[in-house]
């Protein structure tokens, strides 16, 4: 069976801390998978707050996740304060990968390696529209 292989950029250009809350803990006693994956969405959350736009409007319009995935590195586990680093990569027409490395702060143990795959919508007319050129311009600027 193949497996994900995530590549990580060479600079990431934000980062955050977030801890593990008890109730991200699954019945192995570890970090679960689903609630990593809501963990790399507060940080796509707080990067886009960074830049000054929010996932119902950059420049305008809105992004969409189109597509997941996770390479489990290690186990995370209540208490710890994890650093994410996420960048922006492989712009087409329409979206782009957004590409996060969580760590645990105090060991620098990797946890999880994550891509999103995002795309921007016009919510008015339900339909998918460009990059923003006023986004796309400012992530090439930090890059």
């Amino acid at each position: 069976m193949s497996r994900i292989k995530i590549e990580i950029p060479d600079k990431f250009i934000y980062k955050t801390e977030i801890a593990i809350r008890i109730t991200d803990i699954n019945y192995g006693g570890h970090l679960g998978n689903d609630s990593l994956l809501s963990i790399i969405h507060e940080a796509r959350v707080r990067f886009l707050k960074h830049l000054g736009y929010s996932e119902s409007d950059v420049c305008g319009v809105g992004i969409i996740m189109i597509d997941a995935a996770i390479q489990y590195k290690s186990e995370g586990f209540y208490g710890d304060d994890l650093e994410a680093e996420v960048t922006v990569t492989d712009f087409s027409a329409i979206g782009c990968d957004i590409i996060y490395r969580l760590t645990n702060k105090k060991t620098s143990k990797e946890i999880a390696i994550a891509k999103t795959g995002i795309v921007f919508f016009d919510y008015e007319k339900r339909k998918t529209v460009s990059v923003p050129a006023n986004f796309k311009k400012k992530i090439e600027e930090i890059s």
